[in-house]
């Protein structure tokens, strides 16, 4: 039985950096460590979504835009000096139409009851093919044994009833999981409120149901554009053309055979 498609609304406004999601999902999910010391960016120790890392906190330090609103603190300071931190908690997007489950060629891959995408470990083959098929590089292989490794948006607390870890953990409900529809409503009420507060900048990214995948099941409020945050500003299903591509495919391969048909008969009426 279907259950209601549930999902992840990130609203990175009230993002504070503390890296709860990280430790949570690391912790449930026994993932490997993946790097203990800085990187020289920021106070981001992982840089990016991986097999080792399924939350990434991004902490982005950017010139504080003139002319633009800033968020206050906590005790109604919006802070000095002319530098702001964008922070975000990334993860898998769970696409409507999902490239990586297109490409699959075992079922590792498969979509489950709650509308999630989960990639099944014990049947990877390790061939790859999801990795470059994901529009937003979220897939990746792990060097030991070259199986594909992402968020499965905690599939098993899903199962009995519980929400994902990194939404449990999160101190000030960033990440707010529940069913799709209703984070939708949610997102966009936070905009408006935003943009009164006079937070012009407020977007939705991943909600639209007729963008390039269909909409994520993982979206977010974002106080820039994308590209800012490292995420591609049109997603599109890489799989999209392939239908059109096996149909014209298949139109050459008729072709072939009927000329070569026609040429072994032209042959055989000469041997007459």
């Amino acid at each position: 039985m279907s259950e209601e498609r549930v999902g992840f609304f990130t609203d990175t406004s009230v993002c504070i950096g503390c890296k709860a999601c990280e430790v949570a999902c690391k912790e449930w999910n026994a993932i490997p460590e993946d790097g203990l010391s800085l990187t020289g960016m920021s106070y981001d120790n992982t840089q990016a979504l991986g097999a080792s890392t399924w939350r990434h906190v991004a902490f982005i330090e950017q010139p504080k835009p003139e002319g633009r609103t800033q968020l206050p603190l906590a005790d109604g300071d919006v802070g000095d000096g002319d530098m702001r931190w964008l922070m975000s908690s990334d993860v898998c997007k769970h696409c409507t139409h999902a490239a990586c489950l297109d490409v699959c060629p075992t079922g590792s891959l498969f979509r489950t009851e709650f509308g999630t995408v989960v990639v099944q470990e014990d049947i990877c083959n390790g061939c790859g093919y999801c990795v470059p098929a994901c529009p937003y590089g979220v897939i990746e292989q792990r060097p030991a044994d070259g199986r594909a490794f992402k968020c499965t948006m905690c599939y098993d607390r899903l199962g009995v009833g519980q929400e994902p870890a990194c939404a449990k953990a999160c101190p000030t409900e960033s990440i707010q999981f529940g069913p799709l529809d209703e984070l939708r409503e949610r997102a966009a009420l936070r905009v408006d409120q935003l943009h009164e507060a006079g937070v012009t900048d407020a977007r939705l990214y991943g909600h639209d149901p007729d963008d390039g995948v269909g909409g994520d099941g993982a979206f977010f409020l974002l106080l820039d554009e994308p590209e800012v945050y490292g995420l591609p500003p049109d997603p599109v299903v890489t799989t999209r053309d392939l239908p059109a591509m096996w149909k014209h495919a298949g139109a050459a391969a008729v072709s072939l055979l009927g000329g070569l048909a026609l040429s072994f008969a032209l042959t055989g009426r000469g041997r007459r």
